[in-house]
C-alpha cells in the first residue's frame, strides 16, 4: 500500500496556508523564536550603546536629556506593546498543540480517564477537586510504597538472619 506523498514541513498544505491568519501565524512564530536567540540579545546591546553614544545628536534641542530619554523610552515601550501580542500568539499555539498532545496520549492510554481530556474548560473549583484527588491518591500512593518498601527490608533482613543461622 503507498502512500500519498506529504509535503515537506514548513510547506503550505493547500490555499488556505495563504489566509491571513496563517500569515500571521507564521510571522509570529518567527517573532518569538527570534526574540530568543542570542543575535537578538546582541543586537539589542548594540542599540543601546549607540544610545547612549547619540547623545550629541541632541545638544541642538532645548532639553536634550530629555529628548535623548524620550527616544529610548518611546522606542522600547513601542517594541514590548508589539511583542507581547507576538509572544502571546506564539505561546496560545503552544498550549493548544500541547494540549492536543496530552489529550491523544490520554485518550489512548487504557485505564486513563477520559474525562480529564477537556480539563482546561473546568472551572476553578473543579479544578481544585481534582488537583485533592489526585493529592489524596499520590498520599496513598507513597503511603503503599513505604509500606512495601519496609516489608521488602525485613523479608531481606529476616533471610540475612536465617543464612547466618544455617551457615
Amino acid at each position: 500500500m503507498s502512500f500519498p506523498p506529504t509535503p515537506p514541513v514548513g510547506l503550505p498544505r493547500h490555499r488556505k496556508a495563504l489566509h491571513p491568519r496563517e500569515v500571521f501565524r507564521h510571522f509570529a512564530a518567527s517573532v518569538a523564536s527570534a526574540s530568543g536567540s542570542p543575535w537578538t540579545f546582541v543586537g539589542a546591546c548594540a542599540f543601546l550603546i549607540l544610545w547612549m553614544c547619540s547623545y550629541p545628536f541632541f545638544l541642538g534641542f532645548r532639553d536634550p536629556f530629555d529628548a535623548w530619554q524620550l527616544v529610548i523610552n518611546t522606542v522600547t515601550t513601542i517594541i514590548t506593546f508589539l511583542m507581547v501580542f507576538l509572544i502571546q500568539n506564539a505561546q496560545n499555539r503552544d498550549a493548544k498543540a500541547i494540549h492536543l498532545k496530552l489529550d491523544e496520549l490520554i485518550r489512548a492510554h487504557k485505564g486513563a480517564r477520559n474525562r480529564l481530556v477537556e480539563l482546561e474548560d473546568c472551572t476553578d473549583e473543579e479544578l481544585d477537586q481534582l488537583r485533592k484527588e489526585f493529592a489524596r491518591i499520590h498520599a496513598e500512593s507513597a503511603g503503599r510504597k513505604k509500606a512495601e518498601s519496609d516489608h521488602e527490608l525485613a523479608r531481606v533482613e529476616i533471610e540475612q538472619q536465617n543464612r547466618g543461622i544455617l551457615e
